[in-house]
């Protein structure tokens, strides 16, 4: 016996379809749901739902397996029969952490959840705590970023569906490893979502950039936001994860009095109680507003920690000034924004920006600097290139090791993309596999014309839909332990090593970070307690004086002299010194 059930406020008769057989479902009920027990049901069993008089099944919108695709029928999941290895597991502080974000299909050769398992010692042994999981909600066709998920509860067939899932947060559990899932609220895939045949799930009152935007204000919000909310729950319960990342939240249109984010990290808060473990729910934010994590408390949505744009830009622009002059990096360039973005977080907080054309942000006062996650790359940096092409080969080795040195030892949390930390040779392109001939055409033609707007020659634009371009971005595993890539790996396990053991790496107070820079001879000093990290981006070797009682601890390439009191850095160098006890 199993009972089904769907929200369908919008519908006047819906029955469940399971084999040939259709049973008539009950209701609706006042908040507009459907409920139907059949005999014959139970784990295994695959259905669908009938609407009304149209003939087509449409999968259940809270699907937590779809084995024939984001078209097919449901399958019912028994989300407590999976045998779980780790039972005492809790992660650690966020506060601590250096996260690591992962593209599943791409991470290994196999594209699996099974095989990425096989390199979860890599991970521990880089020195990683926290492992970041890019979408898994079934997406239509064969691969893809995962961005446009259309069943929200059902874990991906590509990658091994839920089972798999468990599986590897499982192992990174055995591991030592957290486990943050990355999640789309903000709209659904263009392709396979049948929510609109059920009920009001979105809103054409408001727009994004995607179409509709989901609902969580109009009637019938409280369903949809239940939907949202549900589904957070219930990765946390079910799965096992440690912590959800919300896919631009700025996206979200929400006046309710209680917003949707409140109401979810409220929740997410009940249930971390209840289950005695550590869960933690990060925001992507466009909106330089640090209202995002403050406690809810103190008036904010109760985030535990955002994004941080603002830093990566103001890095990236210095180590490449050729880009300052594109997009949204107009607004960076210039060593004093890179200052601002290590000692007040936001460069953009109430001030002036030449790319928006209006005054955007808001100041950050009072809060950890561990609010807020640094990378210097992640999948939008390194895919939303025209070619996917990685920081090492955009601006170089050595200073590709000079933005590692100011990531992993910048007041934020670190999050590294895959690859990274060997300067891996493959890119991260822009793919997608849409099983709908004018969505695929579609999405070909507009990536080559967007890229075209800057300049690039189409030619060279890799085309999303061809499965070579998917192909292409998948690491290669076997030239981590070669050469410079190697070079590379020692550089991260060794910066990864001192962030994890220093006292004053540690500190997250901004007001505890101090920077002195020069913009005429490009070098910068970030004094962190008693460390200091020194980058020059000149052309020529600078020396530092005023280090009486400070040793070498690290340095980017050789050519770094210690003398006296003084330290000399060559060109596209960086040197940590540090006055803490070894």
């Amino acid at each position: 016996m199993h009972e089904f059930s769907v929200w369908a406020p919008w519908v006047s008769r819906v029955a469940v379809k399971v084999g040939e057989a259709s049973y008539p479902m009950n209701g609706p009920n006042e908040q507009g749901w459907w409920k139907a027990g059949v005999e014959s049901a139970g784990p295994g069993t695959d259905y669908a739902f009938l609407v009304e008089d149209d003939p087509t099944p449409y999968p259940d919108p809270r699907s937590a397996w779809q084995p024939h695709g984001v078209h097919g029928a449901s399958r019912v999941y028994d989300q407590k029969a999976f045998a779980w290895q780790e039972e005492h597991w809790n992660a650690p502080p966020l506060s601590g952490a250096v996260i690591y974000e992962m593209h599943v299909g791409t991470f290994t050769q196999g594209g699996t959840f099974d095989s990425a398992i096989e390199r979860l010692a890599h991970l521990v042994a880089l020195g990683v705590t926290h492992l970041e999981i890019m979408p898994v909600a079934a997406f239509p066709g064969r691969h893809g970023w995962g961005y446009d998920g259309a069943a929200m509860y059902a874990v991906t067939e590509q990658y091994g569906g839920p089972d798999g899932l468990k599986r590897l947060v499982d192992a990174c559990h055995r591991e030592g490893l957290a486990v943050l899932l990355d999640v789309v609220y903000n709209h659904f895939g263009p392709v396979g979502n049948y929510t609109g045949k059920f009920g009001p799930y979105m809103t054409n009152r408001h727009h994004t950039p995607w179409g509709d935007a989901v609902n969580f204000e109009e009637a019938g919000s409280d369903e949809a936001r239940r939907f949202f909310c549900d589904n957070a729950l219930m990765w946390m319960r079910d799965y096992r994860i440690d912590g959800l990342r919300l896919d631009a939240v700025h996206e979200f249109v929400d006046r309710s009095a209680i917003h949707f984010m409140e109401q979810l990290t409220a929740e997410v808060e009940v249930l971390s109680s209840m289950l005695e473990r550590r869960l933690v729910v990060i925001a992507e934010s466009d909106l330089n507003d640090p209202r995002v994590v403050m406690p809810r408390e103190a008036g904010g949505y109760g985030m535990d920690a955002q994004w941080n744009d603002d830093f990566h830009h103001a890095l990236f622009t210095v180590l490449h000034v050729e880009d300052a002059r594109k997009g949204y990096y107009e607004d960076f360039g210039s060593f004093e924004r890179l200052a601002k973005s290590l000692t007040e977080i936001f460069v953009y907080d109430g001030v002036y920006s030449r790319y928006r054309k209006r005054t955007h942000g808001r100041p950050v006062r009072g809060l950890s600097a561990h609010r807020f996650i640094g990378f210097i790359q992640n999948h939008d940096q390194v895919g939303n290139r025209a070619t996917g092409d990685r920081l090492e080969q955009v601006v170089g080795f050595e200073r590709a090791k000079v933005a590692a040195g100011l990531m992993l030892t910048a007041p934020f949390l670190p999050m590294l993309f895959q690859g990274e930390e060997y300067a891996a040779s493959t890119p991260f392109q822009y793919f997608a596999d849409h099983d709908d001939p004018e969505m695929a055409r579609a999405v070909s033609e507009g990536r080559r014309r967007e890229f075209a707007a800057f300049g690039w020659d189409p030619a060279v634009i890799p085309d999303p839909e061809k499965v070579e371009t998917f192909e292409r971005s998948k690491l290669k595993w076997d030239e981590a332990g070669e050469g410079r890539h190697e070079e590379m790996m020692d550089w991260y396990r060794g910066l990864i090593r001192l962030r994890r053991s220093s006292i004053s790496l540690n500190d997250g107070d901004p007001a505890h970070v101090k920077v002195e820079f020069d913009e005429e001879k490009r070098w910068l000093m970030m004094k962190r307690g008693l460390v200091k990290v020194i980058c020059n981006l000149g052309d020529e070797p600078m020396t530092f004086g005023s280090l009486g009682g400070f040793r070498l601890v690290l340095a980017s390439r050789d050519g770094v002299v210690v003398g006296g009191d003084s330290v000399m850095v060559p060109a596209d160098g960086l040197a940590i010194v540090s006055a803490e006890k070894e």
